[in-house]
């Protein structure tokens, strides 16, 4: 078998001996059911599939066999005249010869020179219509093939039952000439008596894969859900691992420590196995993409061609499948904007065909793609008068930014430079949503440009998701973990010494860190609802700083401490805190305690160091409306028997009371509720058509706690349905609704509960408490 086989070609084989192996079964079931249609469907789909990929590899003479064939089944398949003996025999045939070419091309890398005429011919004789038995000229071979299935089931058969596995040498299976498919006599050191098939188990290596039958001997087809399962049962096993390895650190147990120490280095191998089973080489997503790159290139008039670099980089098929639409995103949009048309690029003096590469590499533990394109490149002045327009900054500010910060624009949600809107681009829905989904598995990317040469976006991604290394630390008496990709490195503050303490700068604190000035957010505070400022310590108190690397912004989080790193399994977040941006999960510690993992992006954002914003991807539900509109995520209710939503930025904690826990003030109902009398509002008031009804004596009482800063106006309601994010469909209808919103596909009220709380209570002060504090948000 050649070493260094195409992975196209290797696919190509592997597939086309599972398709024979499964055609043998249904040719001898069509000979018994020879009126079952689906059955002929089935033998006809293989052949045909098998000639397909042949002849768009270019293997003549093997794409001539399956043709010959597929003509008869055709025949078949059209119920011109049933199956016989005569032409069961033949599709038989035909398969054996198709086995002959691949065992020659997976042998030398090419075609055997037979081209079966013989066989051809007869395959042609019978679809006219004959009855024709085999010819001369194919009995030799078909008589041996039949020979030596008849020697390797009498083989098996007559195998004794030994009371011991016997011990017997690796199988060497040498492949004929005439019949490559079919093994040649056993060596003489393996006894008659002991074959191979008697033996309880046959371990194959990499010395003996080589002596296989096909290259499918060595591969096995397994269902994805059977891997993801797998990889969750690994997950589990990895959490047990940690608490037992935490569990004999603490006993200082000798007789577990050894066994905890040879635990940890089984999962840790059984781990990267199966991690490996998941990857896929980037390759595969690829393959889609000369087809998209040569019909939008058709649609824009322009000559394009695409160059692929490091094809066989490999990532999990989670993040595989994840970063398949921003890559196709911003290879529309290179070609859509980077690359001009063949008269610019001439009078430009450039090639009148234009380049687009994609380049995928290992990196610092993460895989770097770079698409690339040698055309125009982007103006940042363009850029920045758009910005301005757009109201996304001031005349003023823009003075002061760089053209690498005047580029970010473009990752703002609504922006686009295009003049006219096409069914490619121009409605500016794209580029924030390729940032947002790239940010949702831990990745980032970024932008250069060169007017006139081309731009470059880069996306930077982890390997996996499922299983990272992180830095535990400690907050609030909470443990968080730092994914490891995120760490730049620790440091130690000790404000007694000048030179290693936290300063301010315009208020802002900030830490001279090898002669830059590192921005410094406060964990505690941040977490707290607020915007991570640090509060002035004690002269000389000490500190401990997490450098963190978040896409192109860098900053120190003071935590209380630091533990030790970790691999920790990844938990999806509940649907009721996946808009929690400073969240990227949940994990299970060695103590069963759950810990939350910080999104270092998200974190950023929080601080206001990240000043862009994010937009969620649009869902096929959006595809009825205007994507320009506005969304909000909303929490929908039930008012008063009426469906209702309100937006969740108006919203700090969601809580539940029991009516036996409501009081009543000064003509209001209220609720004592940290340290502080809450009143609490029924929000049927503001929904038109809802009923009103007093809180009933008993059962439990839902109640929106507003975002208000001081936690003392709670909104009741009849239910929580869920929270969603949808896109305001029309202007304000009354005083307090806002628009309305297609939720599940009805129309829903939104409710502006700001406007509400200030016509009934009197105040509404501005919010202090962010909602994605989600530590609080249940």
């Amino acid at each position: 078998m050649l070493e260094d086989m195409d992975e196209v070609l290797n696919e190509f084989l592997v597939e086309s001996y599972d398709g024979l192996d499964r055609l043998d079964s249904d040719l001898v079931e069509l000979e018994a059911h020879p009126d079952s249609h689906d059955v002929i469907s089935s033998i006809f789909r293989t052949v045909h599939t098998i000639k397909g990929t042949c002849g768009f590899l270019g293997f003549g003479r093997l794409e001539g066999v399956a043709h010959a064939g597929e003509n008869l089944l055709s025949q078949l398949r059209d119920r011109t005249f049933a199956p016989n003996s005569e032409i069961i025999d033949a599709l038989l045939a035909t398969a054996d010869a198709l086995r002959h070419q691949l065992a020659g091309i997976e042998r030398d890398g090419a075609e055997p020179d037979d081209d079966h005429a013989a066989l051809r011919e007869w395959l042609h004789l019978l679809q006219e219509g004959e009855r024709v038995p085999r010819p001369a000229a194919l009995l030799p071979f078909g008589a041996r093939v039949l020979e030596q299935n008849v020697a390797a089931a009498s083989t098996v058969l007559d195998a004794p039952v030994a009371d011991e596995t016997p011990e017997v040498e690796p199988p060497v299976v040498e492949l004929d000439e005439a019949s490559p498919s079919a093994p040649a006599a056993a060596p003489a050191s393996a006894s008659a008596s002991a074959p191979v098939a008697a033996t309880a188990e046959v371990r194959r290596t990499d010395d003996d894969r080589a002596a296989a039958g096909t290259v499918a001997d060595s591969t096995i087809r397994v269902d994805v859900g059977l891997l993801d399962t797998l990889m969750n049962l690994i997950g589990e096993l990895v959490l047990a691992r940690n608490q037992i390895v935490q569990l004999a650190s603490v006993q200082h147990d000798g007789s577990l420590l050894a066994p905890s120490q040879r635990l940890n280095q089984i999962t840790s191998e059984l781990q990267e196995a199966v991690m490996k089973t998941r990857m896929q080489p980037i390759g595969t997503l690829w393959q889609r993409l000369p087809r998209v790159v040569r019909d939008l290139a058709m649609s824009c008039e322009k000559r394009v061609r695409v160059r692929f670099e490091g094809a066989e980089t490999e990532l999990d098929r989670t993040i595989l499948e994840a970063i398949k639409d921003p890559l196709t995103h911003l290879v529309r949009n290179a070609i859509d904007h980077g690359l001009e048309g063949v008269d610019e690029r001439v009078q430009r003096g450039k090639d009148a065909e234009g380049v687009l590469t994609l380049r995928a590499y290992h990196e610092s533990g993460k895989v770097n793609i770079a698409i690339s394109d040698d055309g125009r490149g982007i103006d940042p002045s363009k850029i920045l008068a758009k910005a301005i327009d757009k109201g996304l900054v001031t005349a003023e500010a823009a003075q002061n930014l760089s053209d690498r910060e005047v580029l970010n624009f473009i990752f703002a949600p609504g922006f686009s430079t295009a003049e006219a809107v096409t069914n490619i681009s121009g409605r500016g829905v794209g580029m924030d949503v390729v940032r947002t989904n790239v940010e949702k598995i831990g990745g980032a990317i970024e932008l250069s440009s060169e007017l006139g040469h081309g731009t470059t976006f880069r996306v930077k991604i982890p390997l996996t998701l499922a299983i990272i290394p992180a830095l535990v630390v400690l907050s609030r008496g909470q443990r968080y973990a730092i994914p490891q990709v995120n760490l730049a490195e620790l440091v130690r503050v000790d404000g007694s010494d000048p030179d290693r303490r936290i300063e301010y700068l315009h208020g802002a604190p900030v830490y001279r860190l090898r002669g830059r000035l590192l921005p410094i957010i406060d964990l505690t505070d941040l977490l707290r609802g607020g915007t991570g400022a640090v509060r002035s310590g004690a002269p000389g108190a000490a500190a401990n700083i997490v450098v963190v690397q978040a896409d192109d912004h860098q900053f120190g989080l003071i935590v209380d401490s630091v533990f030790d790193t970790q691999e920790i399994v990844v938990k999806p977040l509940s649907k009721l805190l996946k808009d929690a941006d400073i969240y990227a999960g949940a994990t299970v510690m060695g103590d069963g305690k759950i810990a939350l993992i910080l999104d270092a992006i998200g974190v950023a954002r929080r601080a206001g160091l990240a000043g862009r914003s994010s937009a969620p991807a649009p869902t096929a539900a959006d595809a009825a409306v205007d994507t320009d509109m506005p969304r909000y995520p909303l929490v929908v209710v039930d008012a008063g028997g009426v469906r209702a939503a309100v937006p969740l930025a108006d919203i700090a904690r969601l809580e539940q009371f029991d009516a036996s826990e409501i009081e009543h003030s000064r003509g209001n109902n209220v609720v004592q509720y940290r340290d502080r009398v809450m009143t609490l509002i029924d929000l049927a008031h503001a929904v038109p058509e809802a009923a009103y009804g007093s809180i009933a004596d008993a059962g439990p009482v839902p109640v929106l706690v507003l975002n208000n800063g001081r936690l003392d106006i709670g909104v009741t309601v009849n239910g929580i349905v869920d929270i969603v994010e949808a896109t305001v469909l029309d202007t304000p209808t009354s005083d307090f609704v806002m628009g309305t919103a297609l939720v599940d596909g009805k129309v829903t009220d939104i409710v502006d509960a700001k406007a509400f709380a200030q016509a009934l209570t009197g105040s509404f002060d501005e919010p202090a408490v962010d909602v994605t504090d989600t530590t609080e948000l249940v």
